[in-house]
């Protein structure tokens, strides 16, 4: 999708700071992090939120060991680590493509 944020980043149209990539899947750095380490992992490929990406169970699964990977060379899978998927505007969600954040480097509180 030509007007979609993600989609022009994983196309090279918007760079990003990629911290890893996969075949299906890229991650990059937030431009405003909510904490010390927040990396955002998008499919390769469009989907609008995780519900549709439900569809792709390999894409997904990739997201999530991408994830995993990125969490032990940042040095917070031990302490711990956040991933958050927000589906729809209610739910915090911006950018209409599927993305998993990946957040930690500190104590987290609760959700709500």
């Amino acid at each position: 999708m030509s007007d979609c944020l993600f989609c022009r980043i994983v196309s090279g149209e918007i760079p990003a700071t990629v911290v890893a990539e996969t075949e299906t899947t890229l991650a990059f750095r937030d431009i405003a992090p909510q904490a010390p380490t927040h990396v955002v992992l998008v499919p390769k490929t469009h989907s609008a939120n995780a519900a549709e990406l439900a569809a792709d169970p390999p894409g997904l699964a990739d997201l999530f060991v991408v994830a995993a990977k990125i969490a032990q060379e940042e040095g917070i899978a031990e302490s711990g680590y956040r991933l958050l998927f927000n589906t729809g505007a209610d739910a915090g969600q911006t950018v209409f493509h599927a993305h998993l954040h990946l957040l930690g480097g500190k104590r987290m509180g609760p959700l709500a």
